[in-house]
This record gives structure tokens, sequence and C-alpha cells, in this order.
């Protein structure tokens, strides 16, 4: 089963609608997934989960247990003042070092209200997989300008579409 990380903790994102709609795409494909949601880790997991209260916060561990379990991962990724979310940031440090993300696989899609489609997010969220020993897909969608290209829940861009459907097929045989 395939792991979508919505990497915000706003309620009701743009990254949450782009990862409903992954899921349909590998529901179509015959691949189960499953949709992690940031915005339901414990408030204040920062403090009770991490570093010395590693295992402590029931909350996070349900988490934590879901990400051990996967063997591949999508990563919604909207940027955040030109990087990714402190809230993934602070998951994945979470998280158990390095075995939560050693060999397992990713894909990642970058989104942004702005130009670049959140590349920059992208390419600081490679560094960090790659130095846990994740192995990280190399298409990495960046959609740009998201709010312009979707209408009622649903990508209106064809392109969008076309490259987030290549990336899922590339992943589930990846």
């Amino acid at each position: 089963m395939i792991k979508i990380i919505v990497g915000t903790n706003r309620r009701n994102s743009v990254s949450e609608k782009i990862a409903l709609i992954y899921q349909d795409l590998l529901a179509k494909m015959d691949t189960p997934s499953e949709i992690l949601l940031l915005e339901e880790l414990p408030h204040d997991f920062i403090f009770s989960a991490l570093y010395n209260n590693n295992g402590k916060n029931e909350g996070y561990n349900s988490f934590h247990q879901k990400v051990k379990e996967g063997t591949k991962f999508v990563f919604v990724v909207p940027e955040y003042n030109g990087s990714f979310p402190g809230i993934l940031k602070g998951f994945i440090d979470g998280m158990t070092y390095p075995n939560s993300f050693r060999n397992k696989k990713c894909a990642l899609v970058g989104i942004s209200s702005g130009i670049g489609g959140g590349g920059i997010a992208l390419s600081h969220l490679t560094d960090i997989f790659h130095y846990v020993g994740m192995h990280v897909l190399a298409l990495k969608p960046k959609l740009a300008k998201i709010e312009d290209n979707m209408s009622d829940n649903l990508l209106t861009n064809r392109l969008y579409m076309e490259l987030l459907h290549t990336q899922a097929e590339m992943l589930i045989n990846f």
C-alpha cells in the first residue's frame, strides 16, 4: 500500500485535494493507498514525541507505525517561504533514524501559488531523504499557480494530470 502524506497541517488545504486526486489515480491503477494528514498529528508532538520523549505519545506513535510499515510514499509538498512546511520537517525528525525511511521509495509532488511549483522545497526535501537513505523518484511534478489550475477540487491543467499519472505509474514500478 502506498502512503500519501499531505505535507501541511493546514485544514482543507490544496495539498489534501491533490492527495485525493493522486489517490484516485492510484485506485484506477489497482494500487491501494492511504492518505496521512499531518493536520491529524497531536498538536504538541514536537514536545511530547521527539527526542527524549520518543515513543511516549500514542497519537504520534500511530503515524510512526504507519510510516514504518510503508515501503512506498508520495509526499504532496506545498511551498512555504521558499521551502517546505516546518510541520513536515518535525514529522520527519520524529521518525526513528534512519530505519523509518532507509531503503524505502518515494515520489514528490510540489505545489505553489507562485511560478516555481515548489521546486526549491522539493530540492530541500530530496536532500533530507537522501541523507536518511530513502530512494527518491526522479520525476517530481511541480504544480505552479495551483489555484489557477484547479476548479471544484479538480486539476484542470491537462499537463499536470499527465505528469501525476506518469509519476504514479513510475512509482508503482519503482
